[in-house]
């Protein structure tokens, strides 16, 4: 695996040790359910990739990949970009974007495509993605197991870029 440094942020593959800090720093942006079990599940899944960023040792962000081994409706089987969490104080330093980097060089190691999806309303993340030239390809209220606030998500794929 790669870490990505950038002046003093470090991302890096998430351990076991570090779920206790994920779930602290969801907790900490809002996300009330987390089920460190299932954390520790998807950082021990091969066909996942969860990453940390870190200034020092203290996690500040973290990021997932899904991988959906079938097709729902409209959404195909596929690697997907997952959830990302950045600490309030550190957002708008380029944490997201390095998490997405890091895990989309990941997807792109394995597939040459990548998707997401997210709710039409979250322009911030739609912007976010447009860096890696993540286009529509499709409307609906649910993609696999996410559902949307306002009853309608985006379906988004992006290409590996050409070498």
């Amino acid at each position: 695996m790669t870490k990505t440094s950038t002046a003093e942020l470090e991302v890096r593959p998430a351990l076991l040790r570090d779920v206790a800090s994920i779930v602290f720093l969801l907790r900490q942006t809002g996300w009330a359910q987390t089920d460190p079990h299932a954390l520790s599940a998807a950082v021990n899944d091969e066909n996942r990739h969860v990453v940390v960023a870190c200034r020092g040792s203290n996690p500040i962000g973290w990021g997932k990949t899904h991988f959906w081994d079938y097709s729902d409706g409209n959404a195909p089987a596929g690697y997907y970009l997952g959830g990302v969490s950045v600490l309030p104080s550190e957002r708008r330093r380029g944490v997201a974007s390095a998490l997405t980097e890091a895990r989309l060089q990941w997807i792109w190691s394995r597939v040459p495509q990548a998707w997401y999806v997210v709710n039409a309303g979250n322009t911030e993340s739609i912007e976010l993605h447009k860096r890696w030239h993540f286009i529509e390809v499709g409307r609906s209220p649910q993609f696999h197991t996410t559902t949307f606030a306002g009853g309608v998500g985006l379906l988004m794929r992006a290409e590996r870029p050409s070498p």
